[in-house]
């Protein structure tokens, strides 16, 4: 078994068509056939059904794939590491990341890393915290921020978690509305007989204000659903309704204003995770150092003086 093979058979299995993973590859069909042929005689089982064109994956396929990938992905980490003993001139770091956190947290981190180490590739990859755990674990990611609504797996998968900030939940409304008159805070009922504006179903902090509204028994007034965060911010700033967001996103936008959620005041934990059976590469280990030495400056700033987002622990 080497690591050609595995490619080839990862390739395969992800296109379900040998003449496409070919040509993914740059290889003639019958050289990848030969391939997957030798991989199967060195394992003592067929790893794919081949019926009248239609490839699937065998029960054997199907328990070498997650380990095939994880192999390519850590001989990967081994290269990069490679190149790096000369320094951190170069080398890569991927980075995953929730979608609050990438318009907020990591865009401020990736600026400052890139003035330090312009040498290194910067891989950013947006999802929820339940998706960048398994590809953390599954060794596609160096490094993820996540959010504790999602962060179950976690525990379970060797992944290993440093708690960065404790942030609190916010209403926002647009500066020129008359949404919140001159209060500085809004209890949840209030909240639920104003027009709000929620996020896609995939963001960590919906799942945690709908189970709030659901405890409270209330049932909130929604008029837009489903929107990214950007989007959801910018109808805001239009009026169209309020929204619950971070207190990290309010950075750069005098077009809202906001109030603190109270009875019940809602925060989330942000942790920086990664895996705990493999040795981070040294450009992962400075994405580290950064990503923590920022939260402390956010920390230590808060928002506005106003203590909305503190260190964990």
């Amino acid at each position: 078994m080497n690591l050609e093979q595995l490619q080839s058979f990862v390739e395969v299995a992800q296109t379900g068509h040998f003449t496409r993973a070919a040509a993914q590859l740059h290889l003639a069909q019958p050289s990848l056939s030969r391939q997957i042929s030798t991989l199967e005689a060195d394992l003592g089982a067929p790893l794919f059904h081949r019926v009248r064109g239609n490839i699937t994956l065998t029960a054997a396929g199907e328990s070498l794939l997650p380990l095939a990938k994880r192999m390519l992905a850590d001989a990967e980490a081994v290269r990069y590491e490679m190149q790096e003993l000369a320094g951190l001139r170069s080398g890569r770091v991927r980075l995953g990341a929730t979608p609050t956190l990438c318009i907020s947290l990591v865009a401020e981190v990736l600026t400052a890393f890139h003035a330090a180490y312009p040498g290194i590739q910067l891989h950013l990859t947006e999802g929820g915290s339940r998706g960048l755990l398994e590809e953390l674990a599954g060794g596609a990611l160096d490094l993820a921020l996540i959010t504790t609504t999602e962060d179950g797996p976690g525990r379970s998968t060797g992944l290993r978690r440093i708690p960065l900030l404790t942030e609190e939940l916010v209403v926002v409304s647009a500066a020129h509305g008359a949404h919140f008159g001159d209060r500085t805070s809004i209890t949840l009922a209030e909240l639920a007989a104003l027009p709000q504006i929620t996020f896609h179903e995939n963001y960590d902090l919906r799942a945690a204000t709908m189970q709030a509204f659901a405890e409270a028994g209330l049932s909130p007034q929604i008029v837009l659903e489903g929107s990214e965060m950007d989007a959801v911010l910018r109808c805001v700033e239009r009026g169209l309704g309020v929204a619950v967001v971070p207190a990290m996103v309010l950075a750069d936008r005098p077009g809202l204003c906001s109030v603190r959620l109270s009875a019940p005041r809602l925060t989330r934990s942000i942790s920086l995770a990664h895996r705990g059976d493999v040795a981070p590469t040294r450009a992962a280990e400075a994405m580290q150092r950064m990503i923590v030495d920022t939260a402390d400056i956010l920390a230590s700033v808060g928002a506005a003086g106003d203590a909305l987002i503190v260190r964990a622990g």
